[in-house]
């Protein structure tokens, strides 16, 4: 578990972690599901957010940023409230969690395969322990992209 490990960087932890597409599942309605793909990417210089691209297959993309903690958590408990949620699906389902994004203009519920994301945020943590993650912060930086909101669509 993250929360046991030492908050100082082993010298031989590399910073870069490459980026994790999962296939996922977006629920359209009870019944309907759309099978698309997200890249979540993972910042050493900002370890406790991590950036969510939803690539859909036709249109443009939708990036959100979302809280490294609140997703690792979600994998096993309900985790975050407001904008960003997200729990674990029912015993007995297949292992996954429910992440549910809400704006003012739309609201979208993701199926996600928690083997996968588990094991690639358990790979952040050994770059940036949850107790170090603040270190070092540059707030001013931090909050200026964080208020930034979610990326501009991309083509």
């Amino acid at each position: 578990m993250h929360r046991d490990q030492s908050p100082l960087r082993a010298r031989s932890t590399p910073r870069h972690l490459p980026s994790l597409f999962l296939d996922l599942d977006q629920m359209l309605d009870e019944f309907t599901r759309q099978p698309m793909q997200a890249e979540f990417r993972f910042d050493a210089d900002m370890p406790a957010v991590i950036t969510v691209e939803f690539l859909a297959e036709r249109g443009p993309s939708l990036s959100w940023r979302i809280g490294r903690e609140l997703l690792y958590r979600g994998l096993t408990s309900m985790s975050g409230y407001g904008d960003v949620r997200m729990w674990p699906t029912l015993p007995g389902e297949r292992p996954s969690s429910w992440l549910l994004l809400e704006s003012q203009e739309v609201e979208a519920l993701f199926e996600l395969p928690t083997g996968p994301l588990a094991e690639w945020l358990e790979a952040t943590y050994r770059i940036t322990s949850a107790e170090a993650e603040m270190d070092g912060l540059n707030w001013d930086d931090f909050l200026l992209q964080l208020l930034d909101g979610p990326a501009a669509p991309s083509e």
